[in-house]
């Protein structure tokens, strides 16, 4: 390969912690591709020429997969799309961004929202097309046995370990509502199809569920707020229902705003009527990981589920298991009306 500049380096090792890190062990043809990435100079000059945010491993990814209907077979295929399509791939990743709307992660956030006072009024911020928006309208199966709607086409899994509350039912939701800087219509094929493209290759179980929550989310529509998720969410709260509980959550959101972001939206939540859930990487949000009972290793790959700013759970990243910290025991004999 030959000598590259210290940014294009820089970009070369953050594919190859994808491949090794993130990639390895749940999608391996993402690491042969994303190892591949790292040791093309040509393929790595392209994705040089775009802004920082749009560099990253899984936008390449999605957008090849979403133009050609399939992702690269191999390297050598990845480095044949990407000269020669440049065009069209840059004109899409600019366009687009990695919105994975995973319906499965309502496994972990039902527990909680169950023992909140009812009825709830639910936000979510970076809502994407807004499938995690309906807690209420997906069943579920947790070791203690089914909640929820059986006859929902989306059927959830949950593996859960340690002592947290435990739903028997759902709540009843009466207002819906996101904040997006670019939302998805859940009803529109071309929004659809790019969410599906997000889908790691071998996780056909996600995509079939995506589809189903899509139909779910389409017959009946959210309201998706576009613009920043700082600006818009006051007025948001503001229109919320007066006799409801307004809950305000985001999942793998908060890790695409810079630091300071990051802290005015902790300090907007704050400062509203609102019962805050958080779902993200444990080093998203330091002041919530350092009222851990014990730091987590340097490689926890698992989000970090909190209320309110209270560490609760592990959970995975995509959904289906939820490990309780000592801290929901308190949660256990709490429950919503």
């Amino acid at each position: 390969m030959r000598a590259l500049d210290e940014e294009l380096q820089d970009l070369a090792g953050h594919y190859r912690r994808f491949a090794e890190v993130e990639a390895a062990g749940v999608s391996p043809q993402y690491a042969e591709l994303a190892a591949a990435v790292a040791g093309d100079a040509d393929v790595l000059e392209f994705l040089g020429s775009l802004p920082r945010a749009k560099r990253q491993a899984n936008l390449l990814l999605g957008a090849l997969t979403f133009l050609h209907g399939a992702p690269p077979a191999d390297g050598a295929q990845l480095h044949e799309r990407v000269l020669g399509d440049a065009d069209r791939l840059r004109t899409t990743m600019l366009a687009r961004a990695t919105q994975t709307n995973e319906a499965a992660r309502c496994a972990a956030l039902l527990p909680v929202l169950a023992t909140l006072p009812g009825p709830l009024a639910l936000i979510e911020v970076g809502a994407s097309a807004g499938l995690c928006l309906y807690p209420d309208r997906y069943g579920y199966e947790y070791p203690t046995g089914p909640v929820g709607d059986a006859a929902s086409p989306v059927q959830l899994r949950c593996t859960v370990t340690g002592d947290g509350p435990v739903p028997t039912g759902v709540p009843e939701v009466v207002a819906r509502a996101g904040i997006d800087l670019n939302p998805l219509d859940p009803a529109d094929p071309d929004d659809v199809a790019w969410l599906q493209a997000l889908i790691w290759p071998g996780m056909d179980e996600r995509r079939a569920r995506l589809g189903a929550a899509a139909a779910v989310a389409a017959r009946e529509p959210a309201e998706i707020v576009r613009g920043d998720l700082v600006d818009q969410l006051p007025g948001l709260v503001a229109r919320m229902p007066r006799e409801a509980t307004v809950v305000v959550f985001h999942t793998a959101v908060l890790a695409y705003l810079d630091d300071a972001a990051r802290e005015q939206f902790v300090q907007t939540v704050g400062g509203l009527p609102v019962r805050w859930g958080s779902q993200e990487g444990v080093s998203v949000l330091p002041a919530v990981r350092d009222r851990l009972p014990e730091q987590p290793a340097a490689e926890e790959s698992r989000f970090l589920l909190a209320l309110d700013g209270e560490p609760l759970a592990y959970t995975a990243p995509h959904g289906g298991r939820l490990d309780w910290l000592p801290g929901a025991a308190r949660l256990s004999g709490r429950r919503g009306g």
